[in-house]
């Protein structure tokens, strides 16, 4: 198996049922690493677990994806046993299988509903590598080395298990999966349940979509593609931006992009002004067009900020026009998403920020004569020259008045990890922005 093994529990509000299943899987696997990550739990769940013989590493309440994200910065190198809170079972034959990832099946079904999460799950996984899986939301899974290295960070909240399937078998790895008599709490045909269930249904569809990691290390969905809705130019440019959330490489910065030659960053350098040129018909629109785009683009650095900035500047310049045709069809879509990205459940990408900030560009152009279009761009090329050189993320964040605005509503994240577990596991923290 090579490395020490660590096993990985992702909980919430189990108290009474986390000390038992530590129990057992210390039993079963003495000399591994056990990290648990407490998802935000309400009650004991984190003390029960310390006093079980867990590292634990306390986090917001945002996902069980994140949460095993999160204990596994603090396991040390090696393979991984992921298991659910409130298991019943031995899990050694899964270990034991061979597989890089190896998913257990229950032996028997016990409560669950009419089976429509698993069948769409079913055929996202099926969509998107060619797999065939039996139990493709199952929680119980080994990965090896090689298949930690390929999934981690998870995708967030229910759908980290059809996205890891995914990536595992994208990655050319053995997936296989292990038939055991395991029990656990099942869910019924009652209202939590069929909640529970369309939960896992959405965060599923999701994972199986674009991903991208944000500035905390968590893997969270890419949704800023729903404003190309808005129609031409802006789905135009919302493509672009997607091409380059998809296929972008390292390189960073406008400068870098034009070394590095052809980037999907040089795409959006050429594509976006191009789109601008066609759309205003004047090479100075184009220019404001690419440049807005890349500026707001600079600043989606932090949950909500692009969002934020996009509603202020289309109030200011009377973009927001609810009582009348002219009326911006993308600031509806825009205070949809503001909740969700401040709570960091989804990202625009910059297939969203570089689409809103084009069409602030346009309506700045619509009501610039050719002088004030030229001053424009004036403006907007210092502020991405100054933005390639110095984080206006970070000014922003030095700015009392600016820092306040920017972090409303933004989930507070002041995790810590504590405790012990045998096999010479870090302890790690989940820090505040």
């Amino acid at each position: 198996m090579g490395g020490s093994l660590s096993i990985l529990v992702a909980a919430r509000d189990e108290e009474g049922r986390i000390g038992p299943v530590i129990g057992r899987l210390r039993e079963a696997f003495p000399e591994a690493a056990l990290v648990i990550g407490d998802d935000g739990s309400r009650d004991r769940t984190a003390e029960e677990a310390r006093q079980a013989g867990a590292t634990v590493v306390s986090c917001p309440r945002l996902g069980k994806g994140e949460a095993l994200t999160a204990a596994e910065r603090a396991a040390p190198p090696g393979p991984l046993l992921l298991c659910d809170a409130d298991l019943d079972g031995d899990l050694r034959p899964l270990v034991d299988a061979g597989h890089d990832l190896a998913v257990a099946v229950f032996a028997e079904r016990v409560g669950g509903g009419f089976g429509a999460a698993k069948g769409v799950a079913r055929a996202l996984i099926r969509a998107r590598s060619g797999f065939e899986a039996r139990e493709p939301l199952s929680g119980q899974r080994f990965l090896s080395e090689r298949a930690r290295a390929a999934c981690f960070p998870l995708a967030r909240g229910f759908g980290c298990e059809l996205r890891m399937t995914v990536d595992a078998v994208r990655a050319g790895l053995d997936v296989g999966e292990v038939e055991l008599p395991l029990r656990h709490r099942a869910t019924g045909r009652d209202l939590a349940g069929f909640l529970h269930r369309g939960r896992q249904l959405v965060d599923a569809a999701l994972a199986a979509g674009p991903l991208a990691v944000n500035h905390r290390g968590n893997r969270l969905p890419i949704t800023g593609w729903a404003v190309g809705v808005a129609g031409p130019p802006v789905a135009a440019i919302a493509a672009i931006g997607l091409a380059d959330d998809l296929w972008s490489g390292p390189e960073r910065g406008w400068r870098g992009h034009l070394r590095s030659g052809r980037t999907t960053g040089v795409l959006k350098l050429v594509g976006i002004p191009a789109v601008g040129l066609l759309a205003t018909r004047s090479v100075s629109g184009a220019l404001i067009v690419g440049l807005s785009a890349n500026a707001l683009n600079q600043l989606d650095t932090k949950p909500g900020r692009a969002l934020k900035v996009y509603l202020l500047w289309g109030r200011i310049l009377r973009l927001h026009r609810c009582s009348n045709a002219r009326s911006d069809p993308l600031a509806w879509i825009a205070v949809l998403l503001l909740p969700y990205d401040l709570r960091e459940r989804v990202m625009l990408g910059d297939a969203g920020s570089n689409a809103l900030g084009a069409m602030l560009g346009l309506a700045l152009v619509a009501r610039l004569d050719a002088r004030g279009r030229w001053t424009a761009v004036g403006i907007l090329a210092a502020l991405n020259v100054l933005g390639d050189r110095v984080s206006l993320g970070q000014a922003i964040e030095r700015a009392p008045l600016l820092s306040q605005v920017d972090r409303l509503g933004r989930v507070p994240v002041r995790g810590r990890a504590g405790g012990a577990a045998p096999g010479g596991a870090r302890g790690g923290v989940v820090g505040d922005s």
